[in-house]
């Protein structure tokens, strides 16, 4: 009983983080709205437009598959867990939609998903997860990194309790590390007031879940 209580308070914790976050993401949007005449408008075919359409799509299936678990358990480190996920990358995904009414893009952009990854990286100073070169290892119109499939969406719908449990949380630790991966493409790529700060909450918060549900993934065998 006392290696549940610690769990799930380690779960509450780091939902109070990952909300931490969102505030700090939802100021850092707010103050790059007041200081666009500093940072210049994306283009249509920009690092910062390609990470506003690409981790809306990605943070979107974060949620499905969030909400898709907490209907198949009632472990409520789980339930805790991906009522977090869905609501903060709900809130995100939002967030990402207006950056792009804001510069006033379309949601739907010229090019494939993930061309703004295959182009090199243009801030000095930043390591990103690609292949060492400064461009990622993706090509256009690639499934973005750690996105499940409609076959591995299936799979998890399908099972139930630790099984579901235990599926959801490799999904979502490839998930994880996808979104960390464009977080620090972005980072790599862009020097804007609103993007580099939300990149690195993504970055911070998630690397945080990792830690967190590679613990729950190991008690669960």
């Amino acid at each position: 009983m006392a290696r549940r209580v610690g769990r799930v308070g380690g779960v509450a914790a780091l939902v109070a983080a990952s909300v931490a976050l969102v505030v700090v993401a939802v100021v850092a949007f707010s103050a790059g709205r007041l200081s666009t005449l500093a940072d210049p408008t994306p283009a249509d075919t920009s690092a910062e437009a390609g990470f506003a359409r690409d981790m809306q799509v990605h943070h979107q299936q974060g949620a499905e598959l969030a909400m898709i678990v907490r209907d198949l358990t009632d472990d409520p480190d789980v339930r805790l867990l991906a009522y977090d996920i869905a609501t903060t990358q709900s809130q995100q995904s939002g967030q990402l939609y207006g950056w792009l009414r804001a510069w006033g893009l379309s949601q739907r952009g010229p090019e494939p998903s993930m061309t703004w990854m295959t182009r090199p990286a243009t801030v000095d100073g930043h390591t990103e997860h690609g292949d060492g070169d400064g461009a990622a290892t993706h090509g256009h119109g690639d499934l973005m990194p750690g996105l499940a499939t409609p076959e591995q969406i299936d799979e998890l719908r399908a099972s139930t309790g630790v099984e579901a449990e235990r599926r959801f949380l490799e999904l979502m630790l490839a998930h994880h590390r996808g979104a960390i991966e464009m977080a620090d493409a972005a980072l790599a790529r862009s020097s804007n007031g609103v993007v580099v700060p939300f990149a690195q909450s993504i970055v911070d918060s998630q690397a945080a879940e990792i830690t967190l549900m590679e613990a729950m993934l190991a008690e669960r065998g």
